[in-house]
């Protein structure tokens, strides 16, 4: 009689169908990259490090987008909506409250919370109101331009929340970062060493933890829904509830988006929310491979270093080269580029192992 296997099951969903990636070899270099990326502080400056977390900090957003979109099939132009109200919520709060006692951390759970229950109301109008496809991308991105004009005019004094000014267009400033309590004193998280580390870290659980969610029960049906909906419903689903639950979770981790990239510049401003910056990430996820969140993250990251590079040296050119790029994603690698990458390779690496195991 076979013994059952004692691997528990949340640990064997991080391989599966919906995740490229799996194994020895896979589990390896992701332990490799992750000590690389530990290490690099160690080498490096604290200013230039403190400066890296920038591009963490998008990240959560790009992963939220595949799940909506590459995996859910849902185009959402509002992730940065969800940004722009939690980094503002966050804002408010923790300019009225202040840093001590660690209430930095409950102003962060309570934008991200806020972010989440904002999407749970507008995905409920959307996905139970049978709004779908372009006619969503449309709504979604129109709700977001309209937050961007609403905080954009509130530069009057009459528009403040307790101690926190909104101040319009200019954007608000003078947020504390976030800090950890700690017996010794607390730890304030500025853009150095500490707060590289506490959102790496984040970063990881959140990757791992969508890997977990996607090769579950509910990222097979979510898939499936991508695929037909109209074969899922008549399976029994209720397809609406699955697609508001993974818009709700992927406004969630763009709203952790807001809120860290808030405390980690001070600053915030209703530009977060603009045209530019809403269609922005759709080209981070496309042009890794909206499906898969191992190839969402690699694009990302490379994206985000060549749009930075591109902005420094000729920022003029940096939204051309972002629209060319999503372009040619589309006419060439319709899956993206990094997935069709990382698919090619791993075909020949296979082609290989199967020709040595015949001779």
């Amino acid at each position: 009689m076979a013994r059952a296997s004692k691997t528990p099951r949340w640990l064997a969903l991080l391989e599966g169908p919906q995740t490229l990636g799996k194994g020895l070899r896979f589990w390896s270099l992701f332990l490799l990259v992750l000590a690389a990326a530990s290490a690099y502080p160690l080498f490096a400056d604290g200013y230039d490090v403190g400066n890296n977390v920038y591009f963490f900090n998008w990240a959560f957003m790009a992963l939220g987008l595949s799940l909506i979109w590459g995996y859910g099939g849902a185009l959402s132009f509002g992730q940065t909506a969800f940004f722009g109200v939690a980094g503002y919520a966050y804002s408010v709060i923790s300019i009225n409250l202040g840093d001590a006692y660690g209430l930095t951390l409950f102003a962060l759970l309570a934008a991200v919370l806020l972010s989440a229950l904002f999407a749970a109301v507008l995905g409920y109008f959307l996905f139970f109101g049978r709004i779908s496809g372009v006619f969503l991308g449309i709504v979604t991105l129109s709700v977001t331009l309209v937050l961007e004009r609403f905080m954009s005019q509130t530069a009057g004094p009459e528009w403040k929340i307790g101690a926190a000014r909104l101040n319009g267009f200019n954007g608000m400033g003078g947020m504390p970062s976030l800090t950890i309590p700690w017996p010794g004193g607390d730890i304030a998280l500025f853009p150095d060493i500490p707060l590289y580390y506490v959102t790496l870290a984040l970063l990881t659980l959140a990757y791992l933890a969508l890997r977990i969610l996607v090769n579950s029960r509910f990222g097979n049906v979510l898939v499936a829904i991508r695929e037909n909906p109209q074969r899922a419903e008549m399976l029994g689903y209720d397809i609406r509830r699955y697609q508001l639950a993974a818009f709700v979770i992927g406004s969630a981790l763009a709203g952790l988006s807001g809120v860290l990239y808030t405390s980690w510049g001070n600053y915030i401003t209703p530009a977060s929310m603009g045209m530019t910056a809403a269609s922005l990430p759709i080209v981070w996820v496309a042009v890794g491979g909206r499906s898969d969140l191992t190839t969402t993250l690699l694009g990302t990251l490379l994206v985000l270093a060549g749009f930075q590079a591109l902005t420094i040296y000729g920022s003029q050119y940096a939204i051309v080269v972002m629209g060319l790029l999503l372009v040619a994603t589309v006419l060439v690698a319709p899956n993206g580029l990094v997935h069709g990458l990382g698919s090619l390779l791993s075909g020949r690496l296979r082609r290989r192992v199967r020709e040595r195991e015949a001779l």
